[in-house]
């Protein structure tokens, strides 16, 4: 059966979907996204992923097509139709539709789309065997703090990460780590202690991210949020991304150096059980 999907206020089949040509997401990437995540049918923390919509929205001047609340009616009636266990929502709203143009019309009346994904075991073996990561220029503009959908930087680093043997890309600016290429970017020193980026327009502000760093100082970890360097990372004893999708992933190598022995570390696995405990807390 076709999956269901969502666009502008209808239910329809994949294949019937349509966008229009004129869609300024399409021609000038003007629109926003989230990504929540699917657990035993439910949402996973999904009031925080809203309201980072709506900080996007309004960093861009684009008005919220409908309601939060109708938002997260139409998610759940998505998951429903289509009966997703696990898996994914995606959602997108752009400025909306009309001739081509620099200059957008102030009345334009904002396009919503959603659709979902299956989740398969890929994430439970990443988990258990860690990722190998290469640094690459970070080639974004500078205000990476909203979710617009301009990730065409962000996927080419991706596949030169592929296209070199490894899983992702940790991108560089200045001489330190920005991020990951769709996530958050951690290591952990060998004294112990957790180190990421400070928040600030040079990265997305990750709801997994913030979960996160709650969870390890309630656990007792010591968290820094400061810039780090590569070398430092290959000197870590571990290092992990963090995503709505991902959740807590292990980092095992950096350019080529193994970080700590190669495998995930127990501060990265502790980690990853307590943010799963802490999903699986926040379903709606």
């Amino acid at each position: 059966m076709s999956r269901i999907v969502y666009v502008n206020g209808e239910f329809l089949p994949e294949e019937d979907a349509k966008i229009s040509i004129f869609d300024r997401g399409f021609l000038f990437a003007d629109g926003v996204y989230e990504v929540s995540t699917i657990l035993d049918g439910k949402l996973v923390d999904n009031a925080a992923h809203l309201a980072r919509l709506q900080r996007s929205l309004g960093e861009l001047a684009i008005p919220a097509p409908c309601s939060m609340e109708e938002i997260e009616r139409i998610q759940h009636e998505l998951i429903q139709r289509n009966a997703i266990s696990a898996g994914s929502i995606y959602l997108q709203v752009t400025r909306g539709a009309e001739d081509r143009n620099f200059l957008w019309s102030e009345d334009l009346k904002p396009s919503l789309i959603m659709f979902t994904q299956t989740r398969g075991a890929k994430m439970d073996k990443v988990a258990d065997v860690g990722l190998d990561v290469i640094s690459r220029p970070d080639i974004r503009w500078q205000r990476r703090d909203i979710k617009t959908v301009a990730l065409l930087p962000a996927s080419m680093a991706k596949r030169e990460a592929v296209a070199a043997g490894a899983n992702d890309a940790w991108m560089v600016e200045d001489g330190f780590v920005t991020e990951g290429t769709s996530n958050n970017a951690y290591i952990i020193t060998r004294d112990g202690k957790l180190i990421t980026r400070a928040l600030s327009n040079k990265i997305l502000h990750g709801i997994t991210r913030k979960a996160v760093l709650a969870l390890a100082e309630e656990a007792g970890l010591a968290v820094e949020e400061r810039s780090f360097t590569p070398d430092e990372v290959k000197n870590a004893a571990e290092a992990f991304v963090t995503s709505a999708t991902m959740f807590v992933a292990p980092v095992v190598s950096f350019d080529g150096a193994k970080i700590g022995d190669g495998k995930p570390g127990p501060h990265t696995r502790r980690l990853r059980d307590l943010y799963i405990a802490f999903a699986k807390n926040s379903l709606s």
